[in-house]
């Protein structure tokens, strides 16, 4: 199959779609997201940094000016730059950051936005000496302030500011600076991803100005779970609360911080625990050796998310980028390749042991023509199709209400090692005791292409859990796609919560899942043929395949206009 791993390979694929201009032209349309973000043209991967300055919003990502191949071929990186007023609507500028100095000339890749004191924003970002990928952080400033969107920026006359000096430490692999937090003595403080002595690191860096710096000798965390973590986050929460902390502020008692780290090209895995002032390190409530037992923040294609404190609003937004998942010759066909997340509200679960996510509300003004149907029964076996909005883009919210526990399966803990293996088995079309209940979308007149999103209950020895799958493997008829099935578990309360809630976001190629109130996140990418070809019509139903008789208390469902773009 195709990987989604795409992006630390070169491989070139082999061409699926028609290679007419027209084909060419009528696929990018079909497939082209009308409402997640991405620009015009070209390829773009991972979000670079992202704040709330003077009313503006704006967004740096990973760009290619050149086309919609993968820069990391020819070293042709620079930060794209788009600004918006509600997240939603983008306006498409000209790159913030080129390679065009000794310490970035193979490439500008990840890094954060800070605002200092004094309202001034600063950029820092590693910069590639050289086609061996060595590499070093620096710091861009913008030219203008008094210019509300910021086009312009100026680089420090003292790059690089951090050198990759540390013994044990792999120079290739020393990138993706966070957003600068205050410590306890007042200094500002970044952690830099690392390969050090063959081990994930965290290294710690601390500065008066932001300007020069210098290394703490220990790292902020390590780990022997993998060689490299990139495009760390750092962040503070408040467990229970839907609000966001500023790291340039005190952190209230009671916080909690979230250390999260990109690893394997895939996933986007995170830490919960506290930052233990005296020591200057971050102290993981629980400590995993098998990292794929840690929590992540989406199960799905979902990866170098970056979160920032939204001013305006008093809260915490994470998104990431969603790459293709056809073949590299396919983004050529399309002229664009790569999408972001719809950005989300993320904040920490009243126990402290658990990320939520959540669109923001921004999302709902897209929202037209809502349907609303209550009091469902779905029994074993029932299709309940939804009509009378545009399948292809909508915004769907589901609840689902349990009538009994009695027929739960027995759970398995050796399933926590491998979801995707396990939705593979427990599919929609296999019968269980409460579950598979779900959302079937994007599905033909035939049914021989779909895709669905279901739930499956089941009683451990504490509580119950309840599996999340996206299943992607009947998605489309194309030849050569990835389409993994995708899954996560949380724990579930029936004595205090009966209902299990769904929300899927559909916008042609992009299927994003928010499960249990936002407790498993799912970002997936599919391409039906029948968009393309346009034969019948996209289907959308509610169904049940567990011997429990399920209730739909409420199915809300819109569809969803295009977003504004501006080039």
């Amino acid at each position: 199959y195709i990987s989604t791993v795409r992006p630390c390979s070169n491989g070139e694929g082999v061409f699926f779609y028609p290679q007419s201009p027209k084909a060419r032209s009528i696929v990018g349309k079909r497939y082209r997201t009308d409402y997640h973000f991405q620009p015009p043209k070209n390829w773009i991967n991972d979000i670079f940094g992202s704040m709330y300055y003077n009313g503006v919003y704006h967004e740096f990502y990973q760009y290619n000016p050149n086309g919609s191949y993968n820069p990391n071929i020819s070293y042709n990186i620079v930060w794209g730059h788009s600004v918006s007023m509600d997240l939603i609507n983008w306006i498409n500028l000209e790159p913030a950051i080129e390679p065009d100095t000794p310490s970035d000339i193979s490439g500008c890749w990840t890094g954060s936005a800070t605002i200092l004191s004094g309202d001034q924003p600063i950029i820092i970002y590693t910069g590639l000496l050289d086609i061996q990928k060595h590499q070093v952080q620096n710091i861009a400033l913008p030219k203008n302030r008094s210019d509300p969107y910021l086009r312009e920026w100026t680089k420090a006359h003292n790059n690089p500011v951090i050198q990759p000096v540390v013994p044990g430490l792999n120079s290739s692999q020393f990138r993706d600076p966070t957003t600068g937090w205050i410590g306890p003595d007042g200094l500002w403080r970044i952690a830099v991803g690392a390969e050090l002595n063959g081990y994930s690191a965290a290294l710690l860096y601390k500065s008066e100005d932001f300007l020069n710096w210098t290394r703490v000798e220990h790292p902020l965390y390590s780990s022997n779970s993998s060689n490299m973590w990139e495009c760390l986050d750092f962040f503070a929460v408040l467990p229970g609360s839907g609000g966001g902390l500023d790291l340039s502020s005190a952190i209230p008692n009671g916080a909690k911080h979230v250390l999260k780290v990109s690893m394997n090209c895939t996933d986007d895995m995170y830490m919960i625990g506290v930052y233990d002032l005296k020591r200057d390190a971050f102290v993981p409530d629980t400590v995993l050796d098998d990292s794929r037992l840690w929590p992540r923040i989406d199960y799905g294609n979902f990866y170098a998310s970056k979160s920032f404190f939204d001013s305006k609003h008093g809260r915490r937004i994470i998104w990431a980028w969603s790459s293709e998942t056809d073949s590299s010759s396919d983004d050529v066909a399309k002229g664009w390749a790569g999408i972001h997340s719809i950005p989300r509200t993320i904040w920490l679960d009243s126990h402290g042991k658990q990320l939520l996510q959540w669109p923001v509300e921004e999302i709902e003004s897209l929202r037209t023509n809502e349907i609303n149907h209550q009091a469902l029964e779905l029994k074993k076996g029932d299709l309940f199709e939804i009509k009378g909005i545009e399948t292809l883009q909508a915004d769907v919210e589901i609840d689902f209400e349990l009538t009994s526990i009695n027929d739960a399966d027995p759970f398995d803990p050796s399933w926590l090692f491998d979801t995707e293996k396990h939705c593979r088995e427990a599919g929609a079309s296999v019968h269980g005791g409460i579950g598979p209940f779900g959302f079937v979308i994007l599905a033909s007149d035939n049914m021989e292409e779909h895709t669905d999103v279901h739930f499956r209950v089941y009683k451990s020895q504490q509580n119950y859990m309840v599996l999340m799958c996206s299943d992607l493997r009947r998605s489309s008829l194309r030849p050569g796609l990835y389409t993994p099935a995708y899954g996560g578990f949380f724990e579930f309360d029936f004595e205090k919560e009966r209902k299990i809630s769904l929300r899927t976001l559909i916008d042609r190629s992009a299927v994003e899942s928010f499960g249990g109130g936002g407790r498993v996140c799912i970002m997936a990418r599919v391409y039906p043929v029948a968009l393309v070809d346009d034969i019948g019509c996209a289907h959308m139903y509610a169904f049940n395949n567990g011997s429990a008789t399920v209730i739909v208390p409420q199915l809300r469902a819109w569809s969803m206009r295009r977003a504004q773009a501006s080039v």
